[in-house]
């Protein structure tokens, strides 16, 4: 498949851009800094680089030309944390990227997401209770950014095919193993390692398990 990489140069994103070509992706990696993306990747003939804004309606059609799927690491920065800016931007830029994607005609969308973003099949859970609490409590405006992120993609993707991700706590292990369920099911933790997301991202794109849904995705 030829996919659309937002994100690809964060620590999630390298990795995703990494296994989408070992999997014999075609990646085109849209940024506003596409250096910050390793060499060997920028050299590799299964990366193509489109430089561009989030805010930028023109540079991301001419991106999204020929795509079959979006995937995007999107999310606050955790070393931002109190310090991400006011005024949902990453659901702003969520808004124009599916407005691009339904004129260029690109259906598929999977976004990386947090039990911050709630979902009717979810159950109660102290401990995920309380970590949704502490970042809508120490980092408000990140909280706020990504419940907007989750709004926007159901609201405004009703005729997109989207998937929202939703990962726990975020470590850099080297367990690729996933489950997939919701809060508060018996079977998913509090913990995912980042090469685990990528692994259910791309298994995602090609089997379409859950689509239009919001799985909690974490560690067995």
């Amino acid at each position: 498949m030829r996919v659309l990489i937002l994100g690809a140069t964060g620590g999630i994103g390298v990795l995703l851009v990494e296994r989408a070509v070992a999997d014999g992706h075609t990646v085109v990696v849209y940024a506003r800094s596409p250096e910050k993306l390793p060499q060997n990747l920028r050299d590799s003939p299964q990366v193509l680089i489109s430089k561009g804004q989030l805010t930028d309606a023109e540079s991301l059609s001419d991106a999204l030309q020929n795509v079959d799927a979006v995937l995007s690491a999107l999310g606050p920065a955790v070393s931002r944390g109190p310090f991400h800016p006011k005024g949902e931007p990453l659901a702003h830029a969520y808004s124009l990227v599916i407005r691009v994607m339904k004129e260029r005609g690109v259906t598929r969308l999977i976004a990386l997401g947090t039990p911050s973003i709630k979902d009717p099949h979810d159950k109660f859970s102290l401990t995920m209770s309380t970590l949704v609490t502490g970042v809508s409590t120490f980092a408000s405006a990140a909280y706020k950014d990504i419940v907007a992120i989750g709004e926007t993609i159901c609201r405004e993707g009703d005729t997109l095919e989207w998937t929202i991700a939703r990962v726990p706590l975020l470590n850099n292990g080297s367990d690729a193993s996933f489950v997939a369920g919701y809060v508060g099911d018996g079977r998913t933790t509090t913990c995912l390692t980042r090469i685990a997301f990528v692994a259910f991202v791309l298994r995602e794109l090609t089997e379409g398990e859950w689509v239009k849904a919001r799985p909690l995705v974490t560690s067995p």
